[in-house]
């Protein structure tokens, strides 16, 4: 089965404004099937404790984003506690962890894969043109965990990575 390729991103906002603010413009993106959710998943930081994982009902309790975990889930997606960048959440915020699925480029994923072919690679250009530390130390997280890079290799990467 073709696939496109997976993103995922992390949004804050103060307090609970995920319903209210930015659930509408996400409904829309799986609406236009542009899209398909992977994983929808919140944590906040209270005043004075850490970071805790928040259940979707309660920052969007009217459903606002349609959203059933598929079946056909892909293995080592991101989970919103294990986020390095979760660690500058300021107190009184939350954030949102939205995974997707670009459904555009499944068609041509698949034509790829019926021609001997297959994606080979997906990235992301920033906005400023290159990548902050937290994503490239996120990036080299994931690797590890899916089993990529053994520990050593992690190691020798992120010292790179915060000598640069």
């Amino acid at each position: 089965m073709a696939v496109g390729p997976v993103e995922y991103l992390v949004v804050t906002f103060p307090g609970g404004r995920f319903a209210d603010a930015i659930a509408p413009v996400l409904a829309d993106a799986v609406a236009s099937e542009a899209v398909r959710i992977l994983d929808v998943a919140f944590a906040r930081r209270a005043a004075g404790s850490a970071v805790e994982q928040v259940e979707r009902g309660e920052m969007d309790p009217q459903g606002l984003v349609p959203f059933a975990p598929p079946d056909d889930r892909p293995a080592g997606l991101p989970r919103i506690t294990e986020l390095g960048a979760l660690e500058g959440l300021p107190e009184g915020s939350a954030a949102a962890l939205i995974v997707w699925e670009d459904l555009w480029s499944v068609p041509l994923t698949r034509v790829a894969e019926e021609a001997g072919g297959r994606l080979l690679a997906h990235g992301k250009v920033p906005a400023d043109g290159g990548d902050d530390v937290i994503t490239l130390l996120e990036r080299l997280a994931d690797l590890k965990q899916r089993g990529i890079l053994t520990d050593e290799e992690f190691s020798a990467q992120k010292t790179r990575i915060l000598a640069d």
